[in-house]
Order: C-alpha cells, then sequence, then structure tokens
C-alpha cells in the first residue's frame, strides 16, 4: 500500500510553518523526523492534503539548561537527548529514556515533540513528560499556550493539540525534589515495541521513601500517574520489601481504559517498578 496524494511544502521560517498548518480548505500535517508518521501516511491511516515538512524551521532544535528550567525543542533528535552531558547532569532520567526508544538510527531522526504528538500509549518520553510535571507549548497564529503533559493526551494516538498550533517546546522544571529512574519492557529485545513501562520518582531520607511519584506506560491510553501506588511507597524503606506492590498496582491501573491485555501489561509494569525501586535503593546506599 502507497500514500494518498498529498502535497509538500518545506517553510524556512516558524512563521511560514504556522501559516501553512492553518491554510483554510485543506487538512495540513506537521513532519517532525518521520518516524510515526510516515508510516501512518503509508497505510493510509492519516490522508493529508498537505505535509508541513518542519526540518528547514530554525529555532524549534536545541536543548537550553536554566537554573530552574530545562527547555528542549520539539526538533531536537533523541540521540541528543540521550547523549547531551549538561541535560545528563541536570534531568539524567530524559536522557535514559530517550536512549529506550528503537535503535540508534531511529533515535536520530526521531524527535520528542513527534513522540509527544504521537501519543502512542506505551511510549518513553510521554511518561517522562508527566511524571516530572512537564509543560508543552503549542504555538499558532492566534498565539501561544502551555500545556501541562498530563493533560495533553486525551487518547490513544490524540492530543489537545489543533489543526493549527504546533509544539514548539517541551518545559521541564528541574527542581522537582524527587530522583527519577525509568524501566520499561519491549517485544523482541531493546530493539521491539515497549510493552509497559514504569518511570519512578522518589525523595528518600534515611533510606526511607517520603514521597513518590509512579507514572506507567502501556497499562492505558495515556501515561497513567497512579496515585495509590505512590501512597503504598510513601513511608516504607527504599529497599523494600514490598509485599503486595504488584497486585496493588493491577488493580489501581485497572481503573483506566487500556488495551485488552492490559491486565498483563500491569504485571509487566509492577514488575518494573520493583526494579526501579531495586535501582533507587542501590543509588541511595552508594
Amino acid at each position: 500500500m502507497t500514500a494518498v496524494a498529498f502535497a509538500h511544502t518545506a517553510p524556512d521560517t516558524l512563521d511560514g510553518a504556522l501559516r501553512a498548518l492553518a491554510a483554510p480548505g485543506r487538512t495540513a500535517t506537521p513532519l517532525a523526523g518521520g518516524q510515526s508518521l510516515v508510516p501512518l501516511l503509508m497505510s493510509r491511516q492519516v490522508r493529508p492534503d498537505v505535509v508541513v515538512d518542519l526540518t528547514g524551521v530554525p529555532g524549534l532544535a536545541g536543548i537550553t539548561v536554566g537554573p530552574d528550567r530545562v527547555r528542549i525543542g520539539a526538533m531536537t533528535t533523541l540521540r541528543t537527548l540521550e547523549q547531551h552531558a549538561e541535560l545528563a547532569a541536570a534531568l539524567p532520567v530524559l536522557g535514559r529514556a530517550a536512549a529506550a526508544v528503537a535503535h540508534p538510527h531511529i533515535r536520530r531522526r526521531a524527535t520528542p515533540g513527534g513522540s509527544l504528538c504521537h501519543a502512542a500509549p506505551a511510549a518513553e518520553l510521554p511518561a517522562v513528560a508527566v511524571a516530572l510535571g512537564a509543560e508543552v507549548v503549542l504555538r499558532s497564529l492566534r498565539g501561544t499556550r502551555a500545556v501541562p503533559a498530563d493533560r495533553f493526551a486525551t487518547g490513544a494516538h490524540t492530543t489537545v493539540r489543533a489543526p493549527d498550533e504546533l509544539l514548539t517546546e517541551i518545559v521541564f522544571p528541574r527542581a522537582t525534589g524527587l530522583t527519577h529512574t525509568f524501566h520499561e519492557l519491549c517485544t523482541h529485545g531493546e530493539s521491539g515495541y515497549p510493552v509497559a513501562g514504569v518511570c519512578l520518582g522518589l525523595r528518600t531520607d534515611e533510606g526511607r521513601i517520603r514521597a513518590a511519584r509512579v507514572v506507567v506506560t502501556g497499562c492505558g491510553e495515556v501515561p497513567v500517574r497512579l496515585p495509590g501506588a505512590e501512597a503504598r511507597l510513601t513511608g516504607r524503606p527504599v529497599a523494600g520489601p514490598h509485599p503486595g506492590l504488584i497486585a496493588a498496582l493491577v488493580a489501581e491501573a485497572a481503573g483506566h481504559p487500556g488495551p485488552a491485555d492490559g491486565g498483563y501489561r500491569a504485571e509487566v509494569a509492577g514488575v518494573l517498578l520493583l526494579r526501579a525501586l531495586a535501582d533507587q535503593g542501590e543509588g541511595a546506599a552508594r
């Protein structure tokens, strides 16, 4: 199968890209790295009148590490996130999650903006954005708005982004007070599609968990935060034991709409949560 016929435009300014997206009488789709969009075009699941190629638009890529916030341009490649030393020092979980995505040659093209807009239920970057309390910045000819990451995706492959809006950057707070780690299970090893994942944030003191943030992927249509699991962990030793944690996670995740095999994926997420706890426990002991 091949894509339906569409026009292609490659603006060289942000204003040109926004005008192309807002042009009346036609549907327009932005093209970032193309790792998700091109297969959708070829399978005709997406049928735009015009594809707006963003590769020539200046100012959409780059990482700025400030004292309070980290700003990541939507067109920054995941490989850049993975290898950026200043980002690794400020928010190491971002690079680790980016490194978990597929192959290096995929990460050289794939972008965080594309990942968030594709909104795959088990994707890595959307979950980390939710766990870190990030904001998604959307631009259009009408103006600019910032959307909390936990409100950006509304379902599997659906977001609040309007057709004339462009995701330009993701803004992450630095002072979360938590140390985060990310674990996932993929089909066919590291190069496969993610089945489920967990981003765990902990604040610890003297070996005990004082605050926790648990976000799982693959168990629902969007990244799912589990306040029940967070409450269950708070006050307990980091190193455990954590009896009943997997069962509690599965029961809580079951309250969210998700895939038919959501129970299995929640079980996987529970095991990954125990691994994340073990990692953080080892880190606290060093």
